[in-house]
């Protein structure tokens, strides 16, 4: 790997429909070298597009269940009656393959994360508001108004939590181009 940022994992934390996939699309479009994605494991049905192995591995819940007595987790926890988690041998494999991983998983996997030896650098990414956030949720045509209304109380819980100073940055998701570049500066922070 090039030098001049940290091989340091990077997990990207924030509320569903804050940003996350879309600037790690573009990150990963235009460094497609340098990282790798940690697929977490998750017991939630793919939504359109989404393809098991890459955007999850999306597996029954007596499988995941194995898998955590097993202890193959760096971290798991369940959200809307779903399981999702991420497995040490995911970070492992990204590793072996000469990239830097990343990680996005939620308040709950931060907590644990930090409770591991990864040794990671956190960033909370945030939407401009809980107004636009909720238009963003409604506007993807995949949730319940049930669902929509969880992942806003979920939104509130982590928002709360990224003011305890459990990441090293936040970013407000409010302008792309700038939310991407603000990401980038942090991932190849030399100093880090």
């Amino acid at each position: 790997m090039s030098s001049g940022y940290s091989l340091r994992p990077i997990v990207i934390s924030g509320p569903s429909g804050s940003g996350k996939s879309t600037l790690l699309k573009k990150l990963f479009a235009e460094y497609p070298d340098t990282f790798g994605f940690s697929v977490s494991h998750t017991t939630r049905g793919p939504r359109p597009g989404e393809e098991n192995g890459i955007a999850y591995h999306f597996v029954d819940r007596p499988s995941f269940e194995k898998l955590i007595e097993a202890k193959a987790f760096l971290e798991h926890a369940q959200f809307s009656g779903n399981y999702y988690g991420t497995t040490i041998q995911a970070v492992q494999d990204v590793a072996k393959g000469g990239k830097l991983a990343i990680l996005d998983i939620d308040m709950q996997g931060v907590i644990s994360v930090k409770n591991t030896d990864l040794n990671a650098r956190y960033l909370f990414l945030s939407p401009p508001s809980l107004e636009i956030l909720r238009t963003r949720l409604e506007g993807r045509g995949t949730e319940s108004p049930e669902s929509v209304q969880k992942r806003m109380d979920q939104a509130i819980k982590e928002i709360e939590f990224s003011k305890t100073g459990a990441h090293d940055k936040a970013i407000v998701n409010d302008d792309l181009d700038r939310a991407y570049k603000e990401l980038k500066e942090f991932i190849f922070d030399p100093s880090a």
